[in-house]
């Protein structure tokens, strides 16, 4: 036996002398296809919400719950927050920030200024020593 495309839906097959799919043949004699019913997949016994995965009884539970957690985050929020307004701000931060005028030497100068040059042979000589070192 040969398998056809119906061609009425030309997404299923036709086996035999059929002139429809059985999928069109019972649109067309006005009885729909029932597809089976899901279960929610929390509690597996209401059926789901139609684009959802669970039902209605889990949805609402879920929403006080969420509501419930959600008042509890908001309190615990509010109490970071006073104890953060305690805190000095950042204008009061005075003592970061080093006491070094324009006029004094160490102004614009580095402890060990280095140019890219020496930057370069001291990192190739690390690594000819690691070389060295893991030749051994």
């Amino acid at each position: 036996m040969r398998c056809v495309l119906c061609p009425r839906c030309e997404l299923n097959y036709i086996i035999g002398n059929d002139e429809y799919c059985k999928v069109c043949l019972q649109e067309l004699r006005g009885s729909a296809v029932q597809e089976p019913e899901e279960l929610c997949s929390v509690c597996n016994e209401n059926p789901v919400i139609p684009g959802r995965d669970i039902c209605e009884a889990c949805l609402r539970e879920m929403n006080t719950t969420e509501g419930e957690d959600t008042e509890a985050a908001e309190a615990e929020t509010h109490q970071q927050m006073a104890g953060i307004g305690e805190m000095d701000s950042v204008a009061q931060m005075d003592e970061i920030i080093p006491d070094v005028k324009e006029g004094d030497k160490e102004y614009g100068t580095l402890s060990n200024p280095m140019s890219l040059e020496d930057a370069r042979e001291e990192e190739e000589e690390e690594d000819r020593e690691d070389e060295d070192n893991a030749d051994m």
